[in-house]
């Protein structure tokens, strides 16, 4: 997570959605970087709602927006697969290794998930609090363009994004079955994914 007071905004980190790039181009900038451990880097809504925003409040009288990057539902359990497949992973309870995924999509929308398969939700990490706490700037993913233009103008900065914490290359493919049962189960996913403009 970022924070930029001056500017009264807060980059949240979610995970696969190339956040540590821009935590390393940003970071000189900002004016508090959460990077370790990854349960603070990776602080959701919630989370930020609990502990960030009332030190922010109660101490600097300041309210922050909130910005978030948001993946397509598939691609990003596609990159947690392919992540869990790093060399190292190997032999760990987490790693997906002689796992297709088909069965690692399946593992997802179980209600108890295997350790390899629990990889939390985008929906719940984003999901806006009864308090009204809330992303205020989402942007897709795919369309770095508008990400990188928001920052830009926002802060006031020239990027310069180097690839990190990159899932290995590998093709995927997913039965038409389990990505329309996926769809039909996570359909909260899908509906905050596509409401992005």
């Amino acid at each position: 997570m970022l924070v930029f007071f001056k500017e009264r905004l807060a980059f949240l980190s979610v995970p696969k959605t190339g956040t540590t790039a821009y935590e390393s181009a940003l970071a000189s900038r900002a004016d508090m970087v959460l990077s370790d451990p990854p349960m603070l880097k990776h602080a959701p809504v919630y989370r930020y709602n609990r502990f960030i925003r009332p030190m922010y409040l109660k101490v600097c009288d300041a309210e922050l927006e909130l910005m978030a990057v948001m993946r397509e539902p598939i691609d990003w359990l596609g990159s947690w697969y392919r992540y869990r497949q790093r060399p190292f992973m190997n032999g760990k309870p987490n790693a997906t290794f002689g796992i297709s995924f088909d069965d690692f999509v399946l593992a997802y929308m179980k209600g108890k998930r295997p350790p390899f398969a629990d990889v939390g939700s985008q929906f719940k990490f984003l999901e806006a609090q009864p308090n009204g706490t809330a992303v205020t700037h989402l942007f897709r993913y795919e369309d770095q363009p508008r990400l990188q233009s928001f920052l830009n103008d926002r802060l006031g900065v020239t990027l310069e994004l180097a690839r990190e914490n990159v899932s290995p290359p590998m093709e995927l493919s997913l039965s038409d079955d389990v990505a329309r049962r996926y769809r039909r189960k996570f359909a909260e996913e899908y509906d905050l994914y596509e409401s992005i403009g």
